[in-house]
């Protein structure tokens, strides 16, 4: 299969070839604390569990290793480690020997004589295995487009730790900060992969329209359903951490259209490659007719992008599902708790913005595709 670069594309990658490296100059947000040492990886020797106690399904106590650094100065050397356990089976970790773990070593630490902290298993290098593996297959099946995919993940990643976090822990207002991020995260990897295309355009501009709608909506349902935000993980670790200004309603609106964007983006695409395809096959389709078989194409697409955020969302709290089960709640009682009224939200706010962004995009599509019969690019 012969790939083919065109000249635009291979100036549009340069350009973010530039980018992605300059969003490490953002500065950093505010440090709580400064550490005392580093954190390197150690090889489990020996456990000692004689320290812990049982209290029915949990363990607590304390777990003394003997570890062995695997890299850094101390590299060869051999510590003692103590791993605490609280009785919380979501953050502790007990350890077997063998394993590979990360402990956190002190400044001026001395061999068998200094007590490390055990802090959690070496998840890095079997992280970087299936990260690895997903770029091969990724480069594999789609060639030059996969490539330019993996770019548009790369760059997704850089903008979300280094632009978004950080303005929204300065405090500018979460959910535009969020809004803008996603808008140049959809302009840059819709028009990565599609070129800047007819339907690369058509895309962008039913997706940025489906993002716009989910936004004011997220906004009228967190206001009418009365959600604070605090059901999101370590939102009041967080407020107590010096960023008690944080408007975390505003961070839950925001975050309702993050994680929704993957999913608009991809209906968008949809809708707008089988626009193209059409177009290429009978261009004597007028707009009104190639709107109307978008608008078919998307009803088929819509029904099951719906339940993918469903069933998505209902996942992330499997078991607190099974918990009403069991306990036999009554209906009200689980529409009414805050973490199924949150993800509620998210669910109904996320298949809005599909809804839309199908109609949209069709009429986007139908319109992009005649106007620009005889042009390839925009």
């Amino acid at each position: 299969m012969k790939i083919r670069f065109s000249r635009k594309d291979c100036i549009f990658c340069a350009v973010m070839a530039v980018i992605c490296p300059g969003l490490f100059l953002i500065p950093a947000p505010d440090k709580l604390a400064m550490p005392g040492g580093e954190t390197v990886p150690a090889r489990v020797l020996k456990t000692d569990d004689s320290g812990l106690l049982r209290h029915g399904l949990v363990l607590a106590g304390s777990q003394v290793l003997q570890v062995q650094i695997l890299s850094g100065k101390y590299k060869g050397e051999t510590f003692q480690a103590a791993n605490e356990l609280r009785g919380q089976l979501e953050l502790d970790k007990q350890f077997q020997p063998g394993d590979r773990i990360t402990v956190a070593l002190p400044q001026g630490a001395q061999p068998r004589q200094t007590v490390l902290t055990a802090k959690d298993h070496d998840r890095t290098l079997w992280t970087a295995a299936l990260f690895g593996g997903f770029c091969l297959l990724l480069l594999f099946f789609g060639g030059w487009t996969g490539a330019k995919a993996l770019f548009s993940f790369v760059f997704s990643c850089l903008v979300i730790f280094k632009a978004l976090i950080p303005l929204t822990l300065s405090g500018v207002p979460a959910s535009l900060v969020i809004a803008g991020c996603v808008i140049l995260l959809t302009a840059v990897i819709i028009f990565l992969v599609a070129g800047l295309t007819r339907k690369g355009m058509a895309a962008f501009t039913g997706a940025v329209a489906g993002v716009l709608a989910g936004l004011i909506m997220a906004h009228l349902a967190g206001v009418l359903l009365k959600i604070n935000g605090a059901t999101m993980p370590y939102v009041q670790t967080l407020l107590y951490s010096g960023y008690h200004d944080l408007n975390i309603p505003d961070i839950f609106v925001g975050a309702v259209i993050l994680a929704s964007s993957g999913a608009v983006m991809d209906l968008a695409m949809d809708i707008a490659s089988a626009a193209e395809e059409l177009n290429f096959h009978n261009p004597r389709l007028s707009m009104k007719e190639l709107t109307c078989s978008c608008l078919r194409i998307g009803r088929s697409v819509v029904g099951t992008m719906t339940t993918t955020l469903l069933l998505a969302y209902s996942g992330g709290y499997l078991t607190l599902l099974m918990m009403f089960s069991v306990q036999g709640t009554h209906i009200t009682d689980i529409l009414n708790n805050p973490l199924v009224a949150a993800e509620t939200v998210k669910t109904l706010i996320g298949s809005f913005s599909l809804v839309l962004v199908a109609p949209l995009t069709a009429v986007t599509s139908g319109w992009i595709f005649t106007k620009f019969q005889k042009k390839d690019k925009l």
